[in-house]
């Protein structure tokens, strides 16, 4: 066990620079990290998952046509007065929780340039400490909070951790795989770490998912690492360098993941949350009962 990084993990970084092409054309004016989940923009659920993981500094990787992100967590004084004037006190008190309980920064990456660039962003306001990074993507339901889990297992080993979720066959082209030994009822010493491998050259079926607690060394090894899959500088060949320098572990997480980047992934979450809702559960569940699946 290494014991060179003492800090706590207390700050954040999540990247919300990309273009959300699949998401068109209602990604064309607004960000998709800002699209909903029943009533709650995508990115909120990511910002309470770090909140609830008792981190309160957050720096969001924005991009051109980001704006709205910024205006999501501060102060809207004009809205407030109309919904304290209307004794709203309800929600009031939900659109000034969470601009209230953190403390939210931004960078803007001025090219897109890949995860990994996107990362990159972040050093000053990381500067020597070790940080989580959440990606927006990922909605994930776990007790306590998946951020939290891999929190615990950082400062259990002193190392990096990535988030693993065992994918099919037919995902494995999508994500960073890995390859390593359990040395615990689910974690994992990496081993190897591969970009988007084609099936039949992934060493497993453990895919890396948008969840990282990472040592500052990385914004070193980011410095010189080349452009990889797709001409964009990846997290995950960085994240290959430093494993020779210092031991990274795998988390393999029990609970629900939601890819909201994807257009089913989506959809499937706004039914599921709605399904949950104490507003929208049992009205959705009466109209889910009576219909007519044939008509599609």
């Amino acid at each position: 066990m290494h014991l060179r990084n003492r800090h706590k993990v207390t700050k954040a970084v999540i990247p919300a620079a990309g273009l959300g092409t699949r998401f068109l054309p209602a990604t064309k004016a607004q960000p998709k990290e800002m699209l909903p989940i029943l009533d709650k923009p995508t990115l909120q659920y990511i910002v309470q998952e770090a909140y609830n993981s008792g981190i309160r500094d957050i720096l969001v990787v924005t991009g051109r046509g980001k704006d709205s992100i910024v205006n999501h967590f501060d102060h809207s004084f004009e809205l407030e007065a109309v919904l304290a004037k209307n004794k709203d006190w309800s929600q009031l008190n939900e659109i000034r929780s969470i601009s209230e309980k953190v403390n939210m920064f931004y960078v803007r990456q001025k090219e897109p340039k890949g995860l990994g660039h996107a990362i990159s962003c972040a050093e000053a306001f990381v500067g020597d400490e070790p940080f989580a990074v959440l990606l927006g993507d990922d909605i994930i339901n776990t007790q306590p909070p998946l951020i939290k889990q891999m929190i615990d297992v950082y400062e259990r080993y002193q190392s990096s951790v990535v988030g693993l979720l065992d994918v099919p066959d037919e995902d494995v082209s999508k994500y960073g795989i890995m390859a390593g030994e359990m040395v615990e009822d689910s974690i994992y010493k990496v081993e190897k770490l591969v970009e988007k491998p084609a099936v039949e050259d992934a060493p497993s079926n453990r895919a890396v998912i948008g969840r990282y607690v990472i040592t500052p060394k990385i914004f070193d090894i980011l410095k010189t690492t080349k452009p990889g899959k797709n001409n964009e500088i990846q997290l995950t060949d960085a994240l290959m360098e430093l494993s020779r320098h210092e031991d990274i572990y795998g988390y393999a997480f029990k609970g629900e993941r939601y890819d909201v980047g994807d257009k089913f992934g989506f959809v499937v979450a706004n039914l599921e949350f709605g399904l949950r809702d104490a507003k929208t559960g049992k009205q959705l569940k009466e109209y889910l009962r009576k219909l007519d699946l044939d008509r599609f």
